[in-house]
């Protein structure tokens, strides 16, 4: 059953979000920990990750075998069950990620790496390779799993799901999701 949302924000409810906090979805000993990069306004207007119509992210991850139905934002803890969780480098709602400094980011980042040894996931995924670079201090960093972990947890870096990455049609998305999803799927054998 679906939390009782406004389906479709309005444009002043979208813009009142700047600053809105979307609560993670985590739990301990997740396979895949998802971390965006922030919410987007759209998601800070209805408290749900990746609702922004246009945005590819649940899409993929049912195309990717991460679920057996296409999920809905508002479905997103049903993920926990499925051994799944979302959270963010930055924990507030912008309009564009862009207007997050490096500063932001590298806080994020000691923020998201506490919540890594805490709930110790098996990867934690970070969908953005800009983001990635510029929070982790990687410049060089490529797509896929990376040579270092935070603890025992595995870093994959994804591209990002937004419907303005024009960069990844979404069939590249999926087969690059599903790479990580065999990853993940070890861990649960």
């Amino acid at each position: 059953m679906h939390d009782p949302i406004k389906v479709r924000p309005s444009r002043d409810e979208i813009l009142a979000s700047r600053g809105r906090q979307v609560s993670d979805v985590i739990g301990s000993h997740l396979k895949v920990l998802f971390c965006g990069i922030n919410p987007g306004l759209y998601s800070g207007a209805v408290g749900h990750h990746f609702a922004r119509p246009g945005n590819r992210f649940w899409t993929v991850l049912f195309r990717a075998g991460f679920t057996d139905r296409l999920f809905d934002p508002r479905d997103e803890r049903h993920l926990l069950g499925v051994g799944y969780g979302i959270t963010n480098i930055v924990s507030y709602a912008t309009a564009q990620a862009s207007e997050l400094t490096i500063e932001d980011l590298r806080s994020g980042t000691l923020t998201l790496k506490k919540k890594v040894m805490e709930f110790r996931p098996f990867v934690l995924a970070v969908l953005g390779i800009d983001a990635y670079r510029k929070a982790f201090g990687r410049p060089a960093a490529s797509l896929g799993r990376q040579t270092e972990g935070i603890g025992e947890t595995l870093i994959w870096v994804l591209p990002n799901p937004s419907g303005i990455n024009a960069n990844y049609q979404i069939g590249d998305l999926v087969r690059l999701y599903a790479e990580l999803r065999e990853e993940a799927n070890r861990f649960g054998e």
